[in-house]
């Protein structure tokens, strides 16, 4: 890929932005009289959802626009079948589902409304909400409040203010991926186009990688393939049939590297962070000043190393003063 020869960084990739300044305390935004729905006429797109949810048989508690951006919001009552989780959205946390149903269930209340936008005649899709969601259900519940708010493509961007129960790499990458692919249409703009939803282009490499192999070890690889990997100029479909092959070969690197772990285990060499520790040894941007390789020349030379890794040279010693992500990261 080429290189901007000021920056040193892949051409298509953006460049850091600038720290954002200072606001001073109450500046921005909205008066609290102002957030009321009676201080403005509600534009079109927001009176039309209203008779909308009515006849599918939710209810509007309250319409308000919200303190920063002045944009609307309907606060609703919503019939709990009529309500998914968009369907690119991380898997359920069994674990963390119960817990929330069981403090549920104690106290009696449900206090947090979720974040919805409308997907269909009586379906909604809530992109901040799964556990929640799941949650009430186990409760029994008949209806959630939710924040339902006029503009789709919300459902996106709230993505990257979900703190419902932090990511670990496997979850936000799966969760980036699924994004992609609902996005990869016929029409869909160039993918660094979606860098503000994606975050960033490692995440959607290796989201394919743990779609392919559920027990990829993604901490292992991830310091390297964030250091080298872009986003592309390319329509997204175009993008995503490039990374699919990057991610085939990322599969193929960590298919030797499991095969040197294996060895090393057979010569009674045992650590929590024995697949990290070869990564690093086969990783020669650890060196390299200036100008990077793109993302393919890097996996590739990364390979040609991993196949020519001599276990034999390994002592105890090394693997002592080594550390790094655990080998399992995320799952």
């Amino acid at each position: 890929m080429a290189s901007d020869p000021k920056t040193k960084r892949p051409a298509s990739r953006r460049p850091r932005k600038a720290p954002r300044k200072k606001v001073a305390a109450g500046t921005v935004g909205l008066a609290v009289a102002d957030m009321r729905a009676t201080a403005a006429p509600a534009p079109a797109p927001v009176a039309e959802l209203v008779p909308a949810d009515q006849a599918y048989g939710g209810a509007v508690l309250a319409p308000y626009r919200e303190p920063l951006g002045g944009h609307w919001v309907l606060f609703v009552a919503l019939p709990i079948e009529q309500v998914a989780p968009t369907p690119y959205q991380r898997d359920l946390s069994e674990a963390h589902v119960k817990r929330l149903t069981d403090v549920i269930a104690k106290t009696g209340r449900f206090l947090d409304p979720i974040i919805a936008v409308r997907a269909g005649a009586a379906l909604y899709h809530t992109p901040n909400g799964h556990h929640r969601l799941a949650a009430l259900r186990k409760n029994g519940a008949k209806a959630i409040p939710a924040l339902l708010v006029p503009e789709p493509e919300v459902a996106l961007e709230i993505l990257a203010l979900n703190t419902e129960k932090a990511h670990n790499l496997r979850e936000k990458s799966l969760e980036v991926v699924r994004m992609a692919r609902a996005l990869a249409q016929p029409e869909a703009k160039p993918e660094i186009d979606y860098a503000l939803y994606f975050e960033e282009p490692a995440f959607v490499t290796i989201g394919l990688c743990y779609e392919a192999r559920p027990r990829f070890s993604g901490g292992a690889y991830a310091s390297a393939v964030r250091r080298v990997d872009a986003f592309s100029a390319a329509p997204l479909p175009a993008a995503l049939a490039a990374r699919e092959a990057s991610a085939r070969r990322l599969l193929e690197l960590d298919y030797l590297v499991a095969a040197a772990v294996a060895q090393l285990k057979e010569r009674g060499l045992t650590s929590p962070y024995l697949k990290s520790f070869v990564v690093a040894r086969v990783n020669p941007l650890r060196w390299m000043q200036g100008e990077l390789p793109g993302l393919d020349e890097a996996i590739g030379m990364m390979i040609d190393k991993a196949r020519s890794f001599d276990v034999a040279k390994v002592s105890p010693q090394d693997l002592s003063a080594s550390g790094g992500a655990p080998d399992e990261e995320g799952g």
